[in-house]
């Protein structure tokens, strides 16, 4: 990846059983961001346990950039949802991993189920957060102390985002775009990728 070498970074955590949408829908908005206007300053790297491909939920075979161990320090973290997050929260290692990552990035954001993991890790505890809609009584067992809005597409409570269910993920990436290079280069992302959502059914 040809990027600056001051830029700072945006990871997208991958991990067997993630859903592909998930990681894929803020991929395409940050790296179409970060890849046409490398004078923002930023740059997109997708990152895994160890490097290796992963087998995401619908079987489609995603590749990392980087480990989680070589992956240079994060301004963002970007923790996707789907089937393997299950694991994932009960995974020491995994949520050991997701709390140092609290400690030292400055911007914690989650797709869909992804909250999942951060609620387990502790890290949304008295906090406003959303999930997948078929999720939210996991959230709620999870820790009750999050104030759960169920109805909200993405949530920004500062220095954590998290978004509700798979294409939620591509709004909460604009929404970020918006934050960290303004309003007017979140539209233009917007259109390059052509999204303007008008359900046919």
């Amino acid at each position: 990846m040809e990027t600056p070498g001051a830029a700072r970074t945006l990871g997208i955590l991958l991990f067997d059983g993630v859903e592909e949408l998930d990681a894929v829908g803020p991929w395409e908005v940050l790296a179409w961001w970060t890849q046409r206007h490398p004078e923002d300053g930023w740059r997109a790297v997708l990152l895994s346990r160890d490097g290796a491909p992963v087998t995401a939920a619908k079987q489609m075979v995603l590749g990392a950039h980087v480990s989680r161990e070589d992956c240079p320090p994060l301004e963002v973290l970007l923790h996707p949802g789907g089937r393997g997050t299950r694991t994932l929260a009960v995974d020491e290692d995994h949520l050991a991993w997701v709390r140092a990552q609290r400690a030292v990035v400055p911007l914690m954001t989650s797709v869909c189920t992804g909250s999942l993991v951060y609620a387990a890790a502790g890290l949304l505890g008295g906090r406003p957060a959303t999930t997948h809609w078929g999720a939210v009584d996991e959230l709620r067992a999870l820790d009750p102390t999050v104030d759960v809005r169920p109805d909200d597409r993405f949530v920004d409570d500062g220095d954590v985002i998290t978004s509700a269910g798979v294409s939620a993920g591509i709004d909460m990436a604009l929404h970020l775009v918006a934050r960290l290079a303004g309003v007017e280069r979140a539209r233009e992302v917007r259109r390059g990728i052509q999204y303007d959502p008008q359900p046919p059914v």
